[in-house]
């Protein structure tokens, strides 16, 4: 098959970035994350693709139970992936490679594994995607959308400043994944976080600040930029977290979703937000494929972005298998803990 893709999921892409090293080890919680629901790319690759995962076995046994249980509400069709191992990575004939991101730790580690270099952002590429990745993109966008502000900080004083400004602000290491390299700093600073402030400027420097808003609701808008620099709108994702972590998504239709938004936020104004990121990302860019942005409805139903993902997001993963049926709805939940389990629960 000519077009064969090899797909990855690389959850700790986001940890990758912030190293920027070839050799890149991420924390336990990522590597678990990543062998328990390394099937995930299979929801989306065509017939015949392949998905690289660590145990293949697992992988299909747990892909074949979840297909199972999403035909359950809507019409499915389990797509025939191979699933394969690292060791035949060096053997396997494919024409692209889609992982969950691109970062340097993944080219190096592709490309020492036998994957042909022409497949392989090179190192130009690679750094242009980290630069794209940083939060000041986020930053840019935030200035296009008119909804709120964000200041990038390369001292500590500088933070104070917008302490004292704001009274209470979210602090955020430029690159870092949803629920970690986040503070929430008011005028007591403690050692502990005045320790990571230095260490966030050090290592990546600078760091970004807002002001904090309450939240009332966390929803994201899921794109995808192509390589023609056009981007689609696929569709909007309304997630849950627990202390700033990731835990689940409602699968609905789009029609569900926006009645649900609607409660809290005018509609129009949604709307608006995804033209202008629709205009502002098919800008001169290195970064070509799906990207996420993660909003919030705050007190008063003011609009506000926690952050864009230049990557694939659960967000993507719950488009892929949401129902069909505005009358049928479920929930998506990821289970953390040695094992994480993907679930879908009636809501």
């Amino acid at each position: 098959m000519m077009d064969k893709t090899l797909h990855i999921f690389n959850p700790g892409h986001d940890l990758a970035l912030a190293a920027d090293l070839d050799n890149f080890t991420p924390p336990h919680a990522a590597r678990a994350l990543r062998s328990s629901l390394d099937f995930l790319p299979a929801l989306w690759a065509k017939d015949g693709d392949a998905v690289l995962v660590d145990d293949i076995a697992h992988a299909s046994r747990t892909f074949t139970r979840l297909c199972q249980q999403v035909a359950k509400y809507r019409p499915w069709h389990q797509a025939d992936v191979e699933f394969v191992e690292e060791s035949s990575l060096d053997s396997l004939t494919i024409a692209h490679v889609d992982p969950w991101g691109w970062d340097r730790s993944l080219a190096y580690y592709l490309k020492r594994r036998g994957v042909k270099p022409t497949l392989i952002p090179d190192s130009d590429e690679l750094n242009s995607i980290r630069h794209e990745s940083h939060r000041r993109t986020a930053k840019m966008l935030l200035e296009s959308l008119g909804i709120a502000v964000a200041y990038e900080c390369e001292n500590i004083n500088s933070v104070l400043d917008l302490i004292y400004k704001y009274n209470k602000v979210v602090a955020k290491a430029p690159w870092s994944c949803s629920g970690r390299g986040i503070r929430f700093l008011s005028d007591t600073l403690d050692e502990h976080t005045l320790g990571w402030l230095r260490n966030t400027i050090a290592a990546q420097k600078s760091v970004m600040v807002e002001p904090y808003y309450n939240k009332v609701l966390d929803f994201g808008l899921e794109f995808k930029r192509n390589i023609d620099g056009k981007v689609d709108y696929l569709g909007l994702s309304l997630f849950q977290t627990v202390n700033g972590a990731y835990t689940g998504n409602l699968l609905a239709t789009e029609n569900v979703k926006r009645t649900i938004l609607s409660k809290y936020v005018q509609l129009g104004e949604v709307d608006d937000c995804i033209s202008e990121v629709i205009d502002c990302m098919s800008g001169k860019m290195t970064y070509a494929g799906p990207f996420g942005i993660d909003m919030m409805v705050a007190e008063g139903g003011k609009l506000a972005m926690a952050e864009i993902n230049l990557r694939r997001t659960m967000g993507h993963v719950a488009l892929a298998i949401s129902p069909l049926d505005d009358d049928i709805r479920r929930v998506m939940h990821i289970e953390a803990g040695n094992i994480y389990k993907l679930k879908i629960l009636r809501d």
